[in-house]
């Protein structure tokens, strides 16, 4: 007998009342995100699927829920696992009794470390005996740019066998924008080969023409505008707008207005990146829908945000609203502006309750592969390698911009002893330096940066977006040298140092981007690393979200990378003294990177 078949036979008798429901949650307040209606409706479970709402339903369990709300299960539609600094599988462990089942994960930043390798780790980690939805984005810019050295290169013929993977439902966000509208040959050979799928978008400030030309090519959304007349022409255009309220960037407040009775179905609520302090701190989805109620949005309007539309949009058909024929991913929540979660079930199976989860599963993931998949490939280097020679004039020195990713490009004065660059703790004037970690090259990146505020030590991180070398800050060189050369030793993660002292660390044992330790423990451990560097002087809030960002060259104005400082308006390789531009070479140590 086909199984399928007498599975869907017993809910169809289930649904008739022939039978009874395996669970029947009675007296609930049911949102319909259809109708934009609340009713308070019987709800009836079998099999791990909703078999019908109403009166004269009876189950094997019945469970009074009167004066709760039913929602369905939150889906976040983009989010980069890494961010958290956990595995899959623990992160679904911290997000289920926020009301979250499901998420669509662009694994950008491990396939920037490992490659497919990278990417076949979070699918596995995500595979087995999990109560929750895993979904997946074939990354499209592994590396986001040449000014930078990755670990891995994926080119369309690598993609390829993602199609075939149930769980990859398309193309992650088109970051290399320029490239699509310059008509490069392998960015549109990569939304070519997803065009029968979901391809995402990443368009920061792209408007009129460029705009149009952008989504010409087939691209669905974007979960980078910032201002409202942007997001408002890109929803008139056709894009799934993804409203983001992360850690990095928060848009919510800017875009919210934006959504009305008329168009509500062209927005989601995504994080992007979320750490695992701010989850614990605030809690996920949940926090949004809290936050966006709180702004004015009407509440059923607010939790279509976070389940029907990512659904549809997605093509996640049997997820995302409570009617009959729909996975059974269900919230209890006290009341639509506070979003209490009282309990969550996930397939009709209880699997979190009052805060707590009630279902539990191994912390590693399908055996065969290793605990440290990646460690860091650095080679090793002494204090004197950290020396910029003074070349006379202004300096370019990278400004941040508080709680932006844009930087500012300053010219400024430095002082100089011996003929070498000395940092300056009264005017904030710090050395920043960038490690190349995958081929042992001893590749140094060498530049200035204001805005830390430390006033002794250093701070470093395997963190550094998008290629993830090893990004350090700091007053003086031997401090560097020792951050730098911990994180070598533990494979990756957090360090603050002074002198010959490592303060306190985070071990990133997982490609030196995540742990498989629980998330108490990690949370614990990031609060000490952030407080080490609050004792070093730190003047910025997360110091070490923005000094992973530093790295990232392609976002405005001036960053740095392992092959020299950039000027990313100009998308060039410059030298760190205006005065040596004739005689720059991007590869030598007067472009900034300091190469053995």
């Amino acid at each position: 007998m086909n199984e399928r078949i007498e599975l869907q036979r017993r809910r169809i008798a289930a649904a008739r009342g022939d039978i009874p429901a395996d669970l029947v949650l009675r007296g609930g307040s049911v949102v319909n995100v259809f109708s934009g209606g609340v009713d308070v409706r019987d709800l009836a479970v079998k099999d791990g699927v909703i078999v019908g709402l109403g009166e004269g339903l009876r189950g094997v369990e019945e469970r009074d829920v009167s004066g709760d709300f039913l929602l369905p299960g939150f889906i976040e539609g983009h989010l980069h696992v890494e961010s958290s600094m956990m595995m899959p599988r623990s992160l679904a462990a911290a997000l289920i009794p926020n009301g979250t089942t499901a998420l669509v994960s662009d694994p950008h930043e491990i396939a920037n470390v490992l490659g497919m390798d990278g990417i076949r780790l979070m699918l596995e980690d995500s595979s087995c005996g999990i109560p929750f939805d895993f979904f997946f984005m074939a990354p499209s810019c592994v590396p986001a740019t040449h000014m930078e050295t990755s670990g891995a290169a994926l080119h369309p013929g690598d993609l390829a066998p993602l199609l075939y993977e149930p769980r990859v439902l398309g193309l992650a966000e088109m970051m290399n924008f320029p490239g699509v509208l310059a008509g490069d040959e392998e960015v549109l050979q990569k939304i070519d080969l997803f065009r029968n799928r979901v391809v995402d978008g990443h368009s920061p400030g792209l408007t009129g023409r460029d705009l149009q030309a952008y989504l010409t090519a087939g691209i669905g959304s974007d979960h980078e505008s910032f201002a409202l007349a942007e997001g408002r022409e890109k929803v008139e255009a056709g894009m799934m707008l993804m409203i983001r309220e992360g850690t990095s960037a928060r848009n919510l407040g800017a875009l919210l207005p934006l959504v009305n009775q008329t168009n509500w179905n062209r927005f989601c609520l995504v994080h992007d990146d979320l750490h695992a302090e701010e989850l614990a701190e605030r809690g996920h989805l949940d926090y949004l829908l809290r936050k966006a109620v709180g702004l004015g949005l009407d509440p059923v309007t607010a939790v279509r945000l976070v389940t029907i539309n990512p659904a549809q949009y997605f093509g996640l058909r049997s997820r995302g609203a409570l009617a009959p024929g729909y996975r059974a991913d269900i919230v209890v929540a006290d009341d639509l502006e506070r979003f209490e979660i009282k309990a969550v079930f996930k397939d009709g199976s209880l699997v979190a309750e009052g805060g707590r989860l009630t279902a539990h599963w191994p912390a590693s993931g399908p055996p065969g592969r290793p605990e440290r998949p990646s460690p860091l490939r650095m080679a090793p280097f002494t204090p004197d390698r950290l020396a910029i020679a003074h070349a006379g004039g202004d300096a370019r020195v990278i400004e941040l911009v508080p709680g932006e990713l844009i930087t500012r490009a300053l010219l400024s004065p430095v002082p100089a002893a011996q003929g070498r660059v000395q940092t300056d703790v009264a005017n904030d004037t710090l050395k920043l330096c960038v490690f190349e970690r995958h081929r042992e090259s001893g590749r140094i990146g060498l530049g200035l940066v204001r805005g830390f505020g430390l006033k002794q030590g250093a701070l470093a991180s395997s963190v550094a977006h998008d290629s993830h070398n090893v990004i350090a800050v700091g007053v003086d060189d031997a401090s560097i040298h020792c951050a730098v050369t911990r994180l070598r030793e533990i494979g990756g993660g957090l360090a603050a140092a002074v002198g010959d002292r490592v303060l306190a660390e985070l071990p990133l044992e997982v490609a030196g981007l995540m742990t498989r330790a629980p998330f108490e423990g990690l949370v614990q451990k990031i609060r000490a690393v952030k407080e080490a560097a609050s004792e070093l002087g730190a003047a910025v809030s997360e110091p070490f979200m923005a000094l992973s960002f530093l790295a990232l060259p392609v976002i405005p104005e001036l960053k740095l990378t392992d092959r020299g400082l950039v000027d990313v308006n100009r998308f060039a390789i410059v030298p760190i003294f205006p005065a040596q531009e004739q005689e720059k070479a991007a590869d030598t140590p007067a472009s900034g990177a300091d190469e053995r």
